[in-house]
């Protein structure tokens, strides 16, 4: 993946990764859905939605990082920083 990737961009990718491998509607995708209380992500989902972010980044994201998200717009948020950071 391009390190010139828009936050829009990997927003959509993330939207469509969550519809695609969890079933949730996209319409209950927004930025400011929180990924446990609206999305109903468990802690096994975080890790499956780390492996796919791998995917689309190429590179791993530290879960360590992945602690800190909340909401869809935190991991747009991450994603976007770890492309720039490469």
């Amino acid at each position: 993946m391009p390190s010139t990737m828009t936050k829009e961009e990997i927003f959509v990718w993330i939207r469509d990764a969550l519809q695609e491998h969890f079933e949730i509607s996209p319409e209950r995708v927004t930025p400011e859905a929180n990924l446990f209380q609206d999305l109903d992500i468990d802690s096994i989902d975080a890790v499956d939605l780390l492996i796919r972010l791998k995917q689309l980044t190429g590179q791993s994201i530290s879960p360590d990082v992945f602690k800190q998200v909340r909401t869809v717009s935190d991991v747009v948020d991450a994603v976007h920083a770890h492309l720039q950071n490469g």
